[in-house]
């Protein structure tokens, strides 16, 4: 695992020390907070939070870490995903009503999760597919049930080896590490994964939509005519065609970007927008367009 990004945080030498056979779970969160990882305490064979704010309330701060564990020593260890600890978890559940194995091995045939770190595997027998976050964009947790798949990112935690947790059948299982890895990790595109797996409803076409080879000056003229309600949507069709025909990101921004302030998005949304559609489109690839409007839940996050 090569760290020599501006993320410092994990290395695999740590990885291997939370989950080694000797690890308690108080001097896991003590080194952990030592790497200015933050951390939470979780109830003992649960996932429960015991601070009154859950993950919001996590912390690298040592004296704050060590009462925690000094007043609840057999508490289970959580850690904030997202930007906060640098990492982001796909989270592949088994339980009675399914299994999310099959999506995520549909997803890493199509090379979106397979550039994880390391992977622990679940006391219920799924996976925690751990991802290195080398930079500060959001991204947003979700989840989709029908798959039985959860991405953790910001806005979520994980609970973290060496914690142990009740299942089903009333046993106590611990999490436990199964692979480190020999690749260069990277980063996960959260939102990629989740279009993949469930694409996000198309909607018809407008009438007036420009022709998909429409010049830069044509499609900016259409985005500045969106009305409200139809202005993230066009914007984000109209620069995933500008990324389709190989036009440089900085080219796109200053075309769409100043129509789509002239519709009356403001400059944060517009940049939000186009950057969310080069994402998407280069990852695709032009033998898999974006259809003609995403709803806006796609288009925001």
């Amino acid at each position: 695992m090569d760290h020599s990004t501006d993320t410092k945080l994990w290395s695999p030498q740590l990885v291997r020390d939370l989950a080694a056979p000797d690890s308690s779970l108080a001097s896991a969160a003590r080194d952990l907070a030592a790497h200015g990882i933050p951390v939470f305490p979780c109830a003992p064979g649960e996932k429960r939070p015991l601070t009154p704010h859950g993950f919001h309330d996590a912390t690298a701060e040592a004296g704050t870490v060590s009462r925690w564990w000094s007043a609840w020593p057999t508490a289970n260890l959580g850690i904030p995903t997202g930007v906060a600890s640098g990492i982001d978890v796909v989270d592949v559940d088994v339980h009675s009503g399914g299994s999310g194995f099959g999506a995520f091995e549909r997803a890493q045939h199509a090379g979106l999760v397979s550039d994880w770190a390391w992977q622990v595997r679940t006391p219920s027998g799924g996976l925690h597919a751990y991802f290195l976050r080398w930079h500060g964009e959001e991204h947003r947790s979700w989840q989709l049930p029908g798959h039985h798949l959860d991405f953790r990112g910001d806005g979520g935690y994980v609970i973290a080896p060496p914690s142990r947790v009740v299942v089903a059948d009333g046993s106590e299982r611990g999490y436990e590490l199964v692979a480190l890895a020999s690749h260069q990790p990277r980063s996960i595109d959260g939102t990629a994964l989740r279009d993949f797996l469930e694409p996000p409803r198309r909607h018809a076409p407008p009438p007036d939509l420009p022709s998909p080879g429409a010049r830069p000056d044509k499609l900016a003229a259409w985005v500045a005519s969106r009305p409200e309600g139809d202005r993230n949507g066009g914007l984000f069709w109209a620069a995933c065609r500008m990324a389709e025909s190989n036009y440089p990101f900085q080219t796109t921004a200053g075309v769409l970007g100043e129509a789509a302030q002239q519709a009356g998005l403001s400059d944060r949304e517009a940049a939000a927008t186009i950057h969310s559609a080069y994402r998407i489109a280069t990852r695709l690839g032009p033998a898999n367009p974006v259809g003609p409007t995403r709803a806006v839940e796609a288009v925001t996050l």
